[in-house]
């Protein structure tokens, strides 16, 4: 699973994570296991799968590194 961090993340449900080759991928709350999303903070270390959506690839499965 590739390693990320998180970059940025609101209230509305959703952030960004930047995988360790620079990459940025959207996430939505949905996507992160475990019921976590309200313990993900800027700069917080994830894995992650990556999955393809119609508006390209993005970032499923996070969970805490």
């Amino acid at each position: 699973m590739p390693i990320g961090t998180i970059k940025s993340i609101n209230e509305r449900g959703f952030g960004f994570l930047a995988a360790e080759d620079g990459v940025e991928y959207f996430f939505h709350r949905s996507s992160v296991e475990g019921g976590a999303f309200e313990s993900l903070t800027r700069g917080s270390q994830v894995e992650f799968e990556i999955e393809a959506s119609t508006r390209g690839p993005r970032a499923g499965r996070v969970r805490a590194a």
